[in-house]
């Protein structure tokens, strides 16, 4: 059997295959009143597709665990129990299935108060304009030209955001899902916290790597401390900034402090590191190819003693296969490849000789 299609298990979760969906905001929830947030047809027929078509493990878009915590006005949430409920839904046809579902339990800090991307290009909407409001982050620095520049988070706040993704998990697991991931990468709240490019603080949360790490790893002890020891919590990381690769004298995260992040996540019960890279500076050149972030998803792995997932223009079936089957990482994460294809995986069986799971509905004598 390809090893692409090899069953996976994480305490005691079992995937039944290495093809999982990373989450990828749809912007298609409503901006206010009693169903903001909130799933709707679009996202189950969405998420329903991926699972009909074999993909292994699901991880919901960006899902905030705040209002403020969107990156537009337009994201999925789980801050109150109506989302939850909405949830419900979701996460039954996907176990129907076979396949696992997942939550990325996310807040945007900085890069929050955002159009659609197909709405002129993603562009910041001002506090001042319908839908908009004022980002918060480690640092009252902006992200980029035209951005709004946030405020500051005091220790209070951060202490207040930390139950908020507690919250949201409890929330999450009582929606029916099996695997929480905290988002700590491109370029969103956690990462701002862990990049001294966006953490210039002089408190506790900054500094030194022990400082920019704190909140990250109380985020992960207070969703851990609410999630069932038998389900897994994975992290979502970029594993850097891209700034040393490029010659670039600015400060930022780098693989070295991923590594040493990772060995701290896994001491506090986190299961798989989702290694992507990127996000936190706009003006960054990233050299984007096939493959181009399996390598420090493969660091990880061989450094730090995690399971990973590799992710980034991973689109062909054998590509994939030797990704897993080479020991650079415990399994694929696709993102554009699976909107364009929903039965990628199934497709992939056909390919390598492995074996989905098939609708009843699909089945012809």
């Amino acid at each position: 059997m390809s090893t692409l299609f090899e069953p996976v298990t994480l305490r005691s979760l079992t995937v039944p295959n290495r093809i999982w969906m990373a989450a990828m905001c749809q912007y298609s929830a409503a901006p206010d009143g009693d169903q903001a947030g909130v799933p709707n047809d679009w996202h189950f027929t969405h998420l329903a597709a991926r699972a009909t078509g074999g993909t292994g493990l699901i991880i919901t878009e960006a899902t905030a665990v705040s209002p403020e915590g969107r990156i537009s006005p337009y994201d999925l949430g789980i801050w109150n129990d109506t989302q939850a409920e909405a949830f419900r839904r979701i996460t039954a046809f996907l176990k129907s299935q076979g396949t696992v579902p997942g939550i990325q339990l996310a807040h945007a800090g900085r890069k929050a108060s955002t159009e659609r991307t197909w709405v002129d290009r993603g562009a910041p909407i001002a506090p001042d304009v319908q839908h908009g409001w004022t980002p918060v982050a480690p640092t009252a620095a902006p992200f980029g030209p035209g951005s709004t520049a946030p405020e500051e988070l005091s220790t209070d706040a951060i202490e207040a955001i930390v139950g908020q993704f507690a919250d949201a998990a409890r929330r999450a697991l009582d929606a029916g899902f099996e695997v929480a991931e905290v988002h700590g990468a491109h370029g969103y709240l956690v990462h701002q916290f862990l990049s001294p490019h966006s953490n210039r603080r002089t408190d506790a949360y900054g500094g030194d790597f022990a400082g920019r790490t704190r909140f990250a790893l109380e985020v992960v002890d207070a969703v851990r401390a609410v999630w069932p020891d038998d389900l897994p919590v994975f992290f979502r990381v970029s594993a850097t900034d891209w700034l040393r690769e490029n010659g670039d004298d600015r400060e930022g995260w780098t693989a070295e402090e991923t590594v040493r992040l990772a060995k701290e996540l896994r001491a506090r019960g986190v299961d798989l590191l989702d290694v992507s890279t990127g996000g936190n500076v706009p003006d960054v050149k990233i050299p984007v190819g096939p493959d181009y972030q399996v390598p420090y998803a493969q660091r990880v792995r061989e450094e730090a003693g995690l399971p990973v997932a590799a992710v980034g223009m991973i689109t062909d079936p054998e590509q994939a296969e030797a990704i897993v089957a080479s020991g650079k990482a415990d399994a694929v994460l696709l993102g554009r490849e699976l909107l364009r294809d929903p039965y990628w995986a199934r497709h992939a069986a056909t390919k390598l000789g492995g074996e989905v799971s098939t609708p009843d509905q699909y089945h012809r004598a």
